[in-house]
């Protein structure tokens, strides 16, 4: 441990961690759940780190998704996670130990809705989450609950194209009331859509869409998340005549970058790339689309099916605050990179995951800096965290790498908000291993808490606590004075 330089977190920070139930519960099929789009992602033994991103960023067609629904031979991580779904109990109490005051997870919706598309909720799977509700806050720990994180029913994507058909909105409008009037007493904070921007980076998780089904897909892809912009201001109107405590928040992940150099033509194409990442904030946060995204389709030639009572909602029903997952920093060069999402280069005066992601803790300040001056609303650090291999030796893991990392960070949250920035909560992200979104492995862990399972599958599902989780432990018991 070591004193924090900029200690100025306030007295009732929310100190904690993230997961999702795609990648944590398991119990698939269960209690009347069906399969959603994270269900249908194989584990891929033997392709590299960089195989596996371009296969994320290339989706899935509709001829694999049908094909993986009919597979019996192949192992599929998300259908078992860490079965947090009967082990939630004492996994939240191993949470508790080390003084969490918020833990952010999901509600699946394909197992309170199926098949998205039903006139009633399935019972069970809310009865589930209310006990995981009850538990939580019967430990002090304040739910900050996600509505989607990858979990769109699959019957979505099969029968009604994804997010791109409107019809989902109701889908979508429907279960999100059902988890207000179910829960909104005893859950304040509500992301409704996780990481709304990553539409070309995760295009089946997000949207429900296979690469195949439209041409052009990124006409598609835009709007497909127009429609769940629609959604999440529906859900925003919603809650607001409900007698509740309500905060209703959007999030995105950081796709901000840095120019290259200080050459003009660098400087003007990270302008123009960060505008197109500020574009989803600036449409739920400020509401209304700015020119230069109408630019951006006019120019690409994307024609969106856009009325004037939807601008209308997007324009009453601005969301309470943003959530942010910060992992890595990237840059632009405008000698090889355009203005889409995927098109970055590597830092080179930063080092590497390995996973390639540039270890950058002052660009956590960067970012929480820009996103503040810009839109002056509360932030969720929704995510924030270090995969890695990690090894057990002598009964634990010493992870003196993730200490480090999480440590560094932790003191650019503090440095913002001793700058002005109104940070609200900080979620490590996975504090208990679980299933990694992008490749699907176990063996990139992120948590305080290793959880005994390997790639595929096998071993105990033993909880072993790692020097970590008694690091976090220190950091939130002196309220982020010590890292």
């Amino acid at each position: 441990m070591r004193k924090n330089d900029y200690p100025n977190f306030p007295q009732n920070f929310l100190w904690g961690g993230a997961i999702a139930a795609s990648q944590a519960d398991g119990a698939y099929m269960e209690d009347g759940k069906l399969p959603n789009s994270s269900d249908v992602q194989p584990y891929l033994k033997g392709l590299s780190n960089l195989e596996i991103q371009r296969l994320e960023m290339q989706g899935m067609t509709l001829e694999e998704v049908r094909k993986n629904l009919q597979d019996e031979t192949s192992y599929f991580p998300k259908r078992f996670g860490i079965d947090f779904y009967h082990h939630y109990e004492s996994d939240l109490e191993l949470l508790a130990e080390m003084g969490f005051k918020t833990f952010r997870t999901s509600i699946d919706w394909s197992r309170v809705f199926p098949k998205g598309d039903e006139a009633e909720p399935n019972e069970a799977a809310l009865k589930h989450y209310g006990k995981m509700i009850d538990k939580m806050k019967s430990l002090g720990i304040e739910p900050i609950i996600t509505m989607l994180h990858y979990e769109t029913p699959i019957n979505i994507t099969l029968e009604y194209g994804g997010w791109k058909n409107k019809a989902v909105i109701d889908m979508f409008e429907r279960y999100g009331k059902v988890l207000l009037d179910r829960f909104g007493d005893r859950v304040k904070y509500w992301i409704v859509i996780n990481q709304i921007n990553m539409i070309q980076v995760e295009p089946f998780l997000s949207l429900g869409i296979c690469s195949d089904q439209y041409v052009p897909i990124e006409e598609a892809e835009y709007q497909a998340v127009h429609n769940q912009m629609v959604a999440s201001a529906k859900i925003r109107n919603y809650a607001k005549g409900l007698n509740f405590d309500l905060q209703i928040g959007t999030m995105i992940a950081d796709g901000t970058v840095y120019p290259y150099s200080c050459k003009p033509d660098d400087i003007v194409l990270a302008l123009q790339h960060n505008r197109m990442q500020y574009f989803f904030t600036d449409v739920q946060l400020r509401g209304e689309y700015p020119k230069y995204a109408l630019n951006y389709f006019r120019e690409n030639d994307y024609t969106l099916d856009v009325t004037e009572a939807e601008l209308q909602l997007l324009r009453e029903n601005t969301m309470d605050y943003m959530a942010i997952s910060y992992y890595f920093s990237q840059m632009v060069d405008s000698t090889q990179n355009t203005n889409k999402p995927d098109s970055t280069t590597n830092n080179p005066h930063l080092e590497a995951s390995p996973w390639g992601w540039n270890i950058d803790p002052q660009g956590l300040y960067h970012t929480l800096s820009q996103y503040w001056d810009r839109y002056q609303k509360p932030i969720i650090i929704a995510e924030n965290g270090f995969g890695m291999h990690d090894q057990l030796e002598d009964g634990t893991v010493h992870d003196d790498y993730r200490i480090s990392y999480l440590s560094r960070h932790i003191e650019q949250v503090g440095r913002a908000i001793y700058d002005g920035a109104e940070v609200i909560a900080y979620c490590a992200w996975g504090p208990i291993d679980i299933v990694s979104c992008s490749s699907q492995q176990m063996s990139k862990r992120y948590g305080f808490i290793y959880v005994d399972l390997d790639d595929e599958g096998k071993g105990s599902g033993e909880r072993i606590r790692k020097d970590s989780f008694h690091w976090y432990k220190q950091v939130i018991a002196t309220n982020g004075s010590e890292i």
